[in-house]
């Protein structure tokens, strides 16, 4: 009786296990269930697919990193909590398209303070590149260091400024994200 006790909780921590893989996988895209930033541990709240075109072409997979998960997407737009998107690349795309996406993701959601963001907007797009299949980049924000970019696993910089790290994070979950599945997938409402 004792061994198959054994055998049922070994079964029972592997179909743990699965699940949460399972959970964090999407279009053959496995992320890792935490990244450490500084010293902080967080956790993957969701994962989502970023589309563009008519077509709904797939683009990357995205994966949002919260000290504590939440489907609030006003917690994760505050710029108080530290904070993680990655991305993992599922198409090649153009440099000047990463660009073209940026600068309309903040004309959308800057709310008249364009002006104030325009020359970090122009130092975050300076730092993108052509991207293909499998290639990664990461914005991470700290809260008194501000947004940090990574682009194919190096460190590009970090711009300052609550307020462009809230539009930042207001770009992906805001009213205006660049598709829905992108935003319900990070907050964790889509699986």
């Amino acid at each position: 009786m004792r061994g198959i006790l054994q055998s049922l909780t070994i079964l029972g921590a592997l179909a743990t296990v699965s699940t949460s893989a399972l959970a964090a996988s999407r279009e053959g895209v496995t992320l890792p269930d935490s990244q450490k930033v500084g010293e902080k541990e967080l956790v993957l709240n969701g994962i989502g697919i970023r589309e563009a075109t008519i077509f709904n072409v797939n683009v990357y997979v995205a994966g949002l990193y919260v000290e504590e998960k939440t489907g609030d997407a006003a917690k994760i737009i505050s710029p108080e909590a530290t904070k993680k998107i990655l991305m993992h690349f599922v198409r090649d795309v153009d440099a000047s398209d990463i660009q073209g996406a940026y600068n309309e993701g903040f004309e959308k959601n800057a709310d008249g303070k364009m002006a104030a963001l325009k020359d970090r907007v122009a130092k975050l797009n300076s730092w993108m590149a052509d991207m293909k299949k499998g290639d990664k980049m990461s914005i991470t924000y700290v809260a008194g260091q501000g947004v940090t970019v990574n682009v194919k696993g190096k460190d590009k910089g970090t711009i300052e400024g609550a307020d462009f790290a809230k539009v930042m994070f207001t770009i992906f979950f805001g009213p205006k994200p660049p598709n829905s599945d992108l935003k319900e997938g990070m907050l964790g409402q889509k699986k």
